[in-house]
């Protein structure tokens, strides 16, 4: 009785209270000057708000609230302006109980009774007389309370930026609805409404989740999960803004930025960055699109992308096509015909490639695969277009230098082939073939004036019945030889090739000059004759073509060996010496030989018959990779 008188008789003062009453009865509330202060600043507050553990905490300062006010709201100040209303400025006696004013309200049985009175009642059994003293107790309590949600609040406010922390679910989801729905700032001229859209609203998020990391995170328990809300309520709203764009039929560059949006940026960049990776690795945020709807668009991407990709290389070539035919004059790089063709059709598949990688590895891949495709049937078209202006272009003053600069493309091409998509490592010949098809008609036409000039001295060898077989080659390597500078503007590699071409051509001339059945030497000493000077013929062949950068060395026995089957005398030798070449050149037939064997006119019916069966023999040798004696016509 005597510590309930002592509570009573501190109700007027200021002092704190020492203790309180647990009265039963329903306590009704006692207004005053103050609460009606608090509960001002109150209805502002969350129904949501948290218990707090802690029991005091020491208030801001006076400069840090007036920093705080001065202060332009930043990122998440308007996330928690609920918190920052109603505060009280320093010296105002908001940590202090204010005092409660013994009035009479209605619902109370009249005055407050003294401390006499009161102890008179409770002697003599009246209970109720202490009711009025319950409702003060009770009212006590709940200021009691509210100042503690106060204290917390406060304690929780990042001192540096005046803003206070809402825990409640729904205040987060205002934030983000409010931070995400504004309207994105006019962008860089060129840009689209969606483009703007989604650099804004992938920046936005990325701002304020670093900013929930860097200044909120640490002023919560671990356990509040501060970071994973945020992040869940700026993924669902973003996920809507997105999911609302789907809906709407969007042109090419806003479907791959969609896709490169939600396939790549969002999950690497902004969720994976470097702030907010370690913070979020344990949320489960998911896709910002159903995976059904990803499909989709990507499938409208590799169908649009493939057909802008068509439609570029298309209108590289016919650029291309029209130069020929308007006969400008191709570049010089580095002494060597060129043609910017080649380079043009592999940037534009690599930058295909390249927005489809962009997204996913796997979409890259995809891509890679539609784009092959499409560049197979755009080289095929460039080797049909070639070979009309091969055929229509040969008046042109610039007609070989052009065919030398398309040569030298294949280069280019195949380069790209092998380094970036590995072709050569699969059998894609659909892509190889009208490439090494380009290259041996440009070969053709451009050896054709050569190989023309040549045709007479070949035929000398017949005419005069290889009365001087040494002075005739010496003059058509000496002609070969003249006109080797006309192709120096082709690549090396290149140039290398077309003295192979030129080295084929010798060897292939001479055979069919052998082969022509107008010389029949009926003496082992003739034929032996003859065989020498083939020998010394297909020595200076070689050593010519080896000099100038022919590296066909499958060409070296096709003239030594006919020369041995020439010169030897024992049917079984030549026999050994006919399979032995059958293997070399499998192309090599009886038709060949007959023509060959025809010069030794010493053999018998019976000898040539037996030799030719030899033939017939399985050696088990694959047809041939290189064509030598099916380019030779014999009757």
């Amino acid at each position: 009785m005597l510590k309930m008188m002592t509570f009573f008789q501190g109700l007027p003062g200021q002092q704190s209270v020492p203790g309180t009453l647990n009265f039963p009865g329903s306590p009704q509330k006692l207004p005053s000057v103050s609460e009606s202060e608090s509960e001002a600043s109150m209805s502002e507050a969350s129904s949501e708000d948290l218990v707090p553990p802690p029991e005091a905490v020491v208030a801001p300062d006076q400069e840090q609230q007036e920093a705080a006010k001065k202060k332009k709201p930043t990122v998440l100040s308007n996330m928690f302006s609920i918190f920052t209303k109603g505060k009280k400025k320093r010296g105002q006696p908001s940590l202090v109980e204010p005092p409660l004013v013994p009035e009479s309200k209605p619902g109370l049985d009249g005055p407050i009774p003294t401390v006499e009175e009161l102890k008179a009642a409770l002697e003599q059994g009246r209970l109720e007389a202490a009711r009025p003293l319950l409702v003060l107790e009770q009212e006590w309590r709940r200021r009691r309370r509210r100042r503690r949600r106060r204290l917390e609040r406060r304690r929780w406010r990042p001192r540096a930026h005046g803003a206070g922390c809402s825990c409640g679910g729904a205040s987060w989801r205002r934030v983000a609805a409010e931070r995400l729905d504004t309207r994105p700032a006019a962008g860089a001229e060129g840009r689209s409404e969606a483009e703007r859209i989604f650099q804004h609203l992938g920046c936005t998020v990325k701002e304020d989740l670093e900013a929930v990391v860097e200044r909120l995170k640490p002023l919560f328990p671990a356990e509040f999960g501060v970071v994973a809300t945020y992040a869940e309520s700026y993924h669902q709203h973003f996920a809507a803004h997105l999911a609302s764009m789907a809906q709407f039929e969007l042109c090419e560059r806003d479907t791959y930025l969609l896709l490169l949006w939600v396939q790549n940026l969002y999950p690497n960049d902004i969720l994976n960055s470097p702030k907010l990776a370690e913070e979020l690795q344990d949320v489960s945020l998911g896709s910002l699109l159903p995976p059904k709807q990803i499909r989709l668009l990507e499938a409208t991407f590799l169908s649009s992308e493939a057909a802008n990709v068509k439609e570029l290389m298309a209108r590289a070539l016919e650029m291309e096509s029209q130069h020929w035919a308007q006969d400008v004059a191709p570049l010089r790089l580095d002494g060597h015909c060129h043609s910017e063709l080649a380079i043009d059709i592999i940037q534009i598949v690599s930058q295909g490639q390249a927005k489809a990688e962009n997204i996913t590895p796997d979409l890259g891949t995809q891509m890679k695969q539609v784009l092959l495709v499409e560049l197979s049937v755009l080289l095929r078209s460039y080797q049909r277009a070639f070979d009309e202006f091969l055929e229509r272009g040969k008046q042109l003053r610039n007609y070989r230098a052009n065919i030398i600069a398309n040569i030298n493309n294949c280069l280019s091409f195949r380069t790209s082939m092998e380094q970036k998509w590995q072709i050569l490592q699969d059998p894609r010949s659909y892509l190889l073939d009208p490439l090494s098809e380009l290259k041996v008609h440009g070969f053709d036409a451009l050896l054709q004036n050569l190989f023309m000039d040549l045709k007479p001295l070949f035929k000398r060898f017949t005419q005069t019945r290889w009365a001087a077989p040494e002075e005739t080659l010496e003059e058509i390597v000496g002609m070969v030889e003249g006109r080797l500078p006309e192709f120096s503007e082709l690549h090396d590699c290149f140039r290398e090739e077309l003295v192979e071409a030129v080295h084929l051509h010798l060897v292939k001339e001479y055979i069919i000059r052998l082969s022509k059945r107008r010389l029949v030497l009926k003496t082992a000493e003739q034929q032996q004759q003859l065989a020498r000077h083939i020998l010394a013929n297909a020595s200076v062949i070689q050593d010519f073509c080896t000099k100038n950068g022919s590296t066909a060395t499958w060409l070296n026995p096709a003239l030594p060996t006919l020369a041995e089957i020439i010169r030897l005398q024992d049917p079984s030798a030549i026999k050994i010496e006919v399979a032995t070449y059958a293997t070399c050149y499998p192309d090599f037939s009886k038709g060949h030989l007959n023509a060959i064997l025809a010069i030794k006119g010493n053999l018998t019916n019976s000898e040539v018959k037996s030799i030719r069966n030899i033939l017939d023999i399985n050696t088990g040798a694959q047809q041939p990779s290189r064509s030598l004696f099916s380019l030779i016509k014999v009757g």
